[in-house]
């Protein structure tokens, strides 16, 4: 009370009235000076995040997208629910995905469905019917898949590095749906994600996700990863292949250790193209120095096939798809890839013989005399096929796959291959 009055005595009515409108305009600026920090700081973060999708990879593009996040499966679209700020001229706020790890390649990239990714008001969009927990990757299976050095390099490696990090809790959104790939490889994506795959093409109704990876993460090089920039590597994929398909041998035989054991090699043929026209004299050579030999040629039951791998030490084929195989090989295991003619080393080294180093494979490699090409047999000595493969190369992959994939079988001289298998058992001995 005795300040009242003192405060009354001390300012007249006109100076009491003044008092109270500074206070009352200081407060003002205080709460403006706080609201155009606020935005600064708003404006800053903005400016500093992160665009959606990632278009600068070689192999392909990614997007990484946090928040409500709604998907039209019957319109190809992605929309992150955003707001008014994130907006401003000059920033990108939509991309077109099409969500398959070959970019760089058009005619593997042509037939893939684009998908748009868009930052979206929330007026803008159909509101959620369908709301999902768990995180979400959309791929798609069109493409090469179908050809199994695709399946891998393209798809199954890239899933795999992409969803591994969810331990399962993660819903995979299939677009180009191909149901026989799907079977292929039921193992593998059973063991990536608890939950069913989804169609997303044939959805209607809008699904909301708490964040959605569309596109999937790729290695430059061939069946590889690159351990230094992913959170694993071939290693642990190759563990994680052992575990999917329950493959006993983790180590391939070492014949010092065991004298009485022979070691087992898997030939593998091709029935098509680049096959093996003398495949009993092969047979024959190989028993006599000590293996113990089986041929096959792949089929879809990757169960299968994947066990019979993982059961030899030696595996052996003409440049193919088939090699793709030695994903399942046991350690220290030992690839031959037999290189035919037609400037195919870049092709061999690049699809197979690089990739062995990040595998624990050892890997040798036999190329082709001229008397064991049987394109001798269709094309005359002096042709440009066998004098200038080159410029077949330079007519483009089409004409170059006609040729030297399409039209050429191995007759293997046996002799001269010899060597080739005793160094195999050589490196076993190690």
């Amino acid at each position: 009370m005795m300040y009242d009055d003192l405060l009354a005595k001390s300012f007249s009515k006109h100076e009491k009235k003044k008092l109270a409108y500074g206070a009352f305009f200081g407060c003002f600026l205080i709460a403006l000076s706080f609201c155009t920090l606020s935005m600064a700081a708003g404006f800053e973060k903005l400016m500093k995040m992160e665009p959606l999708c990632d278009v600068t990879e070689r192999r392909g593009d990614i997007c990484n997208i946090d928040g409500d996040v709604r998907i039209q499966g019957n319109s190809s679209s992605v929309f992150l629910v955003s707001s008014e700020m994130s907006f401003l001229s000059g920033n990108n706020n939509s991309w077109n995905i099409r969500p398959y790890a070959r970019k760089d390649n058009p005619a593997a990239m042509n037939p893939i469905k684009e998908w748009s990714v868009k930052l979206s008001r929330r007026d803008e969009i159909s509101p959620c019917k369908k709301n999902q927990s768990v995180p979400a990757i959309l791929f798609s299976q069109g493409g090469y898949t179908g050809n199994h050095f695709h399946d891998f390099s393209d798809v199954v490696i890239p899933l795999y590095l992409t969803s591994r990090q969810y331990y399962g809790e993660v819903q995979f959104l299939i677009t180009d749906k191909r149901p026989w790939w799907i079977a292929k490889f039921k193992a593998i994506l059973k063991n990536l994600s608890r939950y069913e795959l989804m169609d997303i093409d044939r959805e209607q109704e809008v699904h909301c996700f708490p964040s959605v990876i569309v596109g999937l993460k790729r290695n430059v090089k061939e069946l590889s990863i690159d351990p230094s920039k992913y959170s694993y590597s071939m290693s642990d994929f190759r563990e994680f292949l052992r575990s999917c398909y329950s493959l006993k041998r983790v180590n391939a035989i070492k014949v010092r250790d065991d004298q009485h054991k022979m070691p087992h090699l898997l030939i593998i043929s091709r029935k098509r193209t680049r096959s093996f026209t003398n495949i009993g004299e092969i047979t024959k050579m190989a028993s006599s120095l000590g293996y113990n030999v089986t041929v096959a040629e792949p089929t879809m039951n990757v169960s299968k096939f994947a066990e019979l791998v993982n059961s030899c030490d030696v595996l052996m084929g003409v440049h193919g798809a088939g090699l793709t195989n030695i994903v399942f090989l046991p350690k220290n295991a030992i690839l031959i890839q037999i290189v035919p003619f037609g400037d195919f080393e870049w092709l061999a080294r690049t699809d197979y013989g690089e990739p062995t180093k990040d595998m624990n494979v050892k890997y040798l490699e036999y190329k082709i005399s001229t008397e064991e090409r049987t394109l001798v047999q269709q094309y005359p000595p002096d042709h440009v096929v066998f004098k200038d493969p080159h410029s077949i190369q330079k007519q483009g992959f089409v004409a170059f796959k006609s040729v030297y994939m399409d039209k050429q079988n191995v007759k293997l001289d046996v002799n001269r291959f010899r060597p080739t298998l005793l160094k195999a058992l050589e490196l076993l001995h190690q």
